[in-house]
């Protein structure tokens, strides 16, 4: 399976209120689970902020910092 964390970087960098699980998910056609999953190991990925409560729930929304381009890889 191809990897989506490019894709959620980009997608993330491009959007400039950010976005939540459920958003990411809905864009990639996955499961929430699988983003979820996925945003725990994308680099220069964090929870922004908190939306809600809808039906109880907080949902926290994702941003992207820039990497530089002379940073060096983990």
């Amino acid at each position: 399976m191809k990897s989506r964390h490019q894709a959620i970087r980009e997608l993330l960098l491009a959007s400039e209120d950010g976005l939540t699980v459920n958003q990411l998910a809905e864009h990639f056609g996955a499961t929430t689970k699988t983003i979820c999953k996925t945003l725990k190991t994308v680099c220069g990925v964090y929870i922004d902020r908190w939306t809600g409560p809808s039906r109880g729930q907080y949902a926290a929304v994702y941003m992207c910092v820039e990497t530089p381009e002379n940073a060096p890889r983990p």
